[in-house]
Formats: structure tokens, sequence, C-alpha cells
């Protein structure tokens, strides 16, 4: 299908690739076949292997695609339904799978160790659902918000709906976002403060919202009680229905859902700094406080979740109209190798911390950090060179800020 637009006819190269994602949420009934027909009870571990091998392997042969569409059809692109039903067709999928992995858990025939790598692959299929909902839960139609809540109850994490919305997008590359990691943070030290300060936060928006129009926190309008009592329903429903046997998995595919989301927060802003206006405010959110990727085949997995930067600075914009901005520091690979780039914190460090300086000049003053000490002196060390290389192409760049 071609948009036409002040005379501009543009088709999407993508445009057929787009249901790929779909392939996501039926990843238990492919690890399911795969054991049936090789009889490898490996396969139970499908998920973590496509996610994070097969889907890498596909990103360095297929490259990176930093075309945008013209501005001129971006209106038609957005209004054309066949991108919405490639998210909406998500949720169908991702809970009929879940009860498929509940129906082997209660069976008895995987063993502990089938079990769990289901629960892990069934985790793969939660993590990208909240991707699914973050897509959703940032329109005005009604039924996509409700929907993206949907989506939020595999994984018991609610309350992003709330914070992300209108916590993370007010604060991130600011110190004061749990979700915008620091320079010099591991991902392992970032974990526990991201998920107990986006709780925390979550809760804190929705009592004040609650309270500006006269209406109780514990109430049936808090939507943080309401997400979290939708799982607790499904949980339960779960277990009454094939047993308590289930219980564990699901809560740890959950588990396991939740820490793929934050280790795709940990790298998207990692170091990244809005600077304070002489008022006192931070600048707007622009391009250059997001790390962006290109890379073509997880863009298609994760509905272009990767463009994060045309994200925060449009956070309306639909999937298919997402732009790269030449100005958007770039990440090395997707995300799907950056993740476990990001749970080796040596490695990541050696890769990032170079990567940020640069996009600073050298100028740590400008980056999100943590206190600084050792590894700071030998973040600039490592830098040194890199810095140099890239400096022309990083005050051309500053030049445009």
């Amino acid at each position: 299908m071609s948009h036409v637009a002040d005379g501009i006819a543009w088709r999407d190269p993508k445009r057929l690739w787009w249901p790929l994602a779909l392939a996501v949420p039926t990843l238990p009934w492919q690890a399911g076949a795969l054991v049936h027909l090789t009889g490898v009870t490996a396969f139970w571990w499908w998920g973590p292997f496509f996610a994070f091998v097969l889907v890498p392997l596909f990103d360095l042969i297929t490259g990176a695609d930093g075309k945008n569409p013209p501005e001129a059809v971006v209106e038609r692109l957005e209004q054309d339904r066949y991108y919405r039903w490639c998210t909406y067709l998500y949720l169908p999928l991702q809970f009929a799978s879940l009860v498929w992995a509940c129906t082997q858990w209660s069976g008895g025939s995987l063993g502990i160790v089938g079990s769990i790598g289901l629960a892990a692959t069934t985790g793969v299929v939660a993590g990208v659902a909240i991707n699914t909902a973050h897509e959703l839960g940032h329109k005005r139609e009604q039924v996509e918000r409700r929907l993206s809540r949907l989506a939020l109850a595999q994984s018991g994490y609610g309350h992003f709906y709330v914070e992300h919305n209108h916590g993370h997008h007010v604060r991130v590359a600011t110190p004061e976002d749990p979700a915008s990691s620091r320079m010099g943070e591991s991902f392992w030290a970032f974990l526990p403060r991201t998920v107990v300060g986006s709780l925390g936060s979550a809760w804190s928006l929705e009592r004040r919202r609650l309270q500006r129009r006269g209406r109780r926190t514990w109430s049936r309008h808090n939507d943080v009680l309401s997400a979290w009592a939708l799982s607790v329903a499904v949980f339960a429903a779960l277990s009454t229905a094939f047993g308590l046997v289930v219980l564990p998995y699901l809560l740890l595919q959950a588990a396991l859902g939740i820490g793929l989301l934050e280790s795709v927060n940990y790298l998207e802003h990692y170091g990244l700094l809005r600077r304070r206006r002489p008022d006192g405010r931070y600048e707007r959110v622009a391009p250059r406080h997001s790390w962006n990727s290109n890379n073509t085949v997880s863009n298609l997995f994760l509905f272009q979740l990767q463009r994060h930067s045309d994200h925060h600075a449009n956070p309306l914009r639909r999937y298919q109209t997402l732009r790269h901005f030449d100005e958007a520091p770039q990440l090395p690979a997707g995300y799907a190798a950056m993740i476990v780039l990001a749970w080796v914190p040596p490695l990541w460090r050696r890769v990032m911390d170079r990567r940020l300086l640069a996009h600073y000049d050298g100028d740590v003053s400008l980056a999100n950090t943590r206190k600084p000490g050792a590894w700071l002196m030998a973040s600039r060390r490592n830098a040194s060179g890199p810095v140099r290389e890239h400096r022309a192409a990083t005050n051309q760049r500053s030049s445009t800020r």
C-alpha cells in the first residue's frame, strides 16, 4: 500500500515485515514444537536463545536502516490501521501462550530444568509485552490505553503505565529519574534502584492525581492498584485452573520480564544528561538525550523502540513514523546484543563509557554520573583515544544543539 500526500507517493519498505513482531508471543509454542520434533529438552530455553543469539546475528547480517518516511506522508501513515493491528494481535497471542505454558507446567512432564527453561522463554514474551504496552500506552485512543494495561498484567508491572508516561517522560536524562542510568553505574546497581524508585514514583504520582480530583488514594480509581489487581486476578485464575504448581513459574517469568524491561531502560539513557536552564528547570528533551539504534531486525521485533530519541521528543508518534536523527548518540549494536553486554559491567563500561565521553567531547561534567571514583579516571583514560578520533564529528554535532 502506497501513501500519497502533496504529490509524494511513498511505500513503507518494511510494511510486510512488521508482523514478525508477532513471532515473539509464539516463542513458547516454538519451544514446544522443537522439543517434540527433536526430543531435545534444551529447546525449552528457546526464548533466550532466540532473543540474545539469533536476533543479534540477524541484526549483524541485515545491518542498519536509517531511512525516515517523508514528513508529507506521516499523517496518512499514522492513520493506517494495519500498523495498529500488528500491536493489537500481540495480546491474544501473549495470553494464549501463557495459558499453554501453564498446561505444560501443570502436566509434570518437563522436569525442573525444562520448566525453568519454559519460564525463561515465557519471560521473554512478558518483557516484550511491556514494550508493546509501552507503544499502546502513549496513544490517545481509550482502547489502546486499556490494551496497554492488559499487556502489563502478565509481568505484574502495571504501575509502569503511570510512572513511564507521567514520571520518566518528564524527568528523563536527569538525576531525579529512577529509569535513567548514570555513567559508572552497573546494571546490577541500577536494577534495584529503578525497580524501587519507579514503584515509589508511580504511587506518588497517582496519589497526587487523585488528591487533585478529590478522591481517596485507596480506591478503585487508583490506576496503580487496579493494575496490580488485574495481575492478581490473572495469576489467581491460572493457579486455580492449573493448580498452585504453576505459581512459582508464573512469578519467575514475571520477574524475568521485568528484568528484561529494566535492562532496556538501563541502556536507553546511560549517562546522558539534560542541562539546567537559567530558571533552574531542565532543558526540553531532545534527540541527544537518548541512545539510538537503527538495527533492522531488532527494530522490527520491538516496534521500533530503538528509535528512542524521536519517541521521547514526540511521545505520541506511532512506531512506523519514528525517525532517525544524526545528532542522537548511536549504540554500537541493537538492543538484544547491548542487553547482554549490560549484564557484564566491565565490558559494558569499556564499550559505552568511551562512547559517552566522545559524545560530550571528553567533558564528563556534561554527563549524568554517579559519585566520581576510580572508574571515572579509568573511563577517561580509555576514552582519550576515541575522543580525539571523534572530536571533529562531536563538535559539529554540538554546534547544532
